[in-house]
């Protein structure tokens, strides 16, 4: 060969190696400096090609070096990626790789999300984690969803004000009820008339109550008509409540006395004491020991008026409380009544009913005026060793 031919040889092999070596460095971005490799697993890569940017805290900091599909179903795509040795420190095993889109419709790169402080370092060819692309197929089938349920919500809108016009415009034109009240004024005027008639009918027929309520008071102390309610073995109905409670306190009896209604008044419908002295143990036993509460609880048996009896055991306890307070030194703020009125079992001696003096030991509370549930049964012994009870709750009257 003449040495015309070995150069020419020479130049174009030269020439081959360096186009050669272009094509090599433009495919090779980080040839020159130190890298390291990590992978990432995706269920799909949205796109993603080999040569793609991988961005740490968004600064560019390595390329895809390839992406691998899977050798089976069920497994994921693999990316390799390279990325420059200065990123060695922030990303960590629990550093997140995600593949996001440049702007909405921009070519894909890959971030990378940095580490926690106490993780260790990823080492050359492990994986880290990933989470899955956002699909934009996926993102306008769901505005697409928006958009159709918007157009039905205004479609439902549009309906409605047509209902409220059509409502408006027979109101307008005096159909029905309202419509005539609007454009009536006549018969505007006559229902405000009639209304204004029936609040005053019932301020009367309240006043009316009261007047009655305050002539039945006057009369209970008028010269002529006193002696009836004495008869009865009181005078004053406002005394009747004045230390009544709602309910039995809490708790069971530390002594009871049980007395029937004809041991201790003259006459069925009366509270007009006939036989003091069979109050005197429980008086003694009230004067001579310490203790929390004392309740008279009265009742009568189911026969006759409701209403009638329910005072009447409310003016026998307090007739037996006063009793008691007068002839018995104690505290008489702790001494209360409990007219029950009629009560299942209480029709003693002829239906007359019966009597209980329940003392509560030292420490018991006065129920509140608003009444507490009351047990079906308050179980105790009276004086003379026989059980007594007192059943169901309090009346309200």
């Amino acid at each position: 060969m003449s040495r015309v031919a070995r150069l020419g040889a020479f130049i174009v092999m030269t020439l081959a190696i360096l186009a050669a070596g272009v094509f090599v460095i433009g495919s090779k971005e980080y040839l020159f400096s130190s890298t390291y490799q990590v992978k990432a697993l995706f269920d799909n890569v949205a796109g993603l090609d080999a040569g793609a940017d991988v961005r740490v805290g968004g600064v560019h900091s390595g390329t895809v070096q390839s992406i691998a599909l899977p050798h089976n179903p069920g497994e994921k795509v693999t990316v390799l990626m390279d990325l420059d040795k200065s990123t060695h420190e922030i990303i960590k095993h629990d550093s997140v790789a995600s593949i996001e889109t440049e702007g909405v419709l921009g070519s894909q790169f890959v971030a990378v999300s940095f580490g926690s402080a106490g993780q260790g370092e990823v080492r050359n060819g492990e994986t880290i984690q990933s989470e899955p692309p956002l699909q934009m197929s996926d993102l306008f089938k769901k505005t697409s969803g928006i958009l159709d349920s918007s157009q039905l919500a205004i479609q439902n809108t549009v309906q409605v004000t047509a209902h409220l016009n059509a409502v408006s415009a027979k109101i307008d034109s005096g159909q029905g009820t309202v419509g005539a009240l609007v454009n009536d004024k006549q018969l505007y005027s006559n229902l405000q008339q009639t209304t204004a008639t029936m609040h005053d009918t019932m301020l009367q027929a309240q006043t009316g109550v009261t007047d009655f309520q305050e002539n039945m008071e006057a009369l209970k102390h008028n010269f002529f008509l006193s002696g009836y309610f004495k008869k009865r073995g009181y005078e004053d109905s406002a005394g009747l409540a004045a230390n009544k409670i709602a309910s039995l306190p809490q708790g069971m009896p530390l002594k009871s006395f049980t007395y029937t209604a004809k041991q201790l008044f003259d006459s069925r419908d009366t509270a007009k004491l006939k036989d003091q002295k069979s109050l005197k143990a429980a008086g003694d036993f009230l004067a001579q020991n310490p203790f929390g509460v004392a309740v008279v609880v009265v009742s009568t048996g189911m026969e006759g008026d409701t209403q009638k009896d329910l005072v009447l055991t409310e003016a026998r306890a307090m007739v037996i409380r006063e009793y008691l307070v007068e002839n018995f030194g104690f505290d008489d703020s702790l001494l209360m009544t409990l007219g029950m009125g009629k009560q299942a079992g209480a029709n003693l001696e002829a239906d007359w009913g019966s009597i209980q003096i329940l003392i509560f030991p030292a420490g018991t509370e006065i129920p509140a005026e608003k009444p507490a549930p009351v047990p079906a049964a308050v179980s105790s012994t009276t004086d003379s060793g026989r059980p007594a009870q007192v059943t169901a709750a309090a009346h309200q009257p």
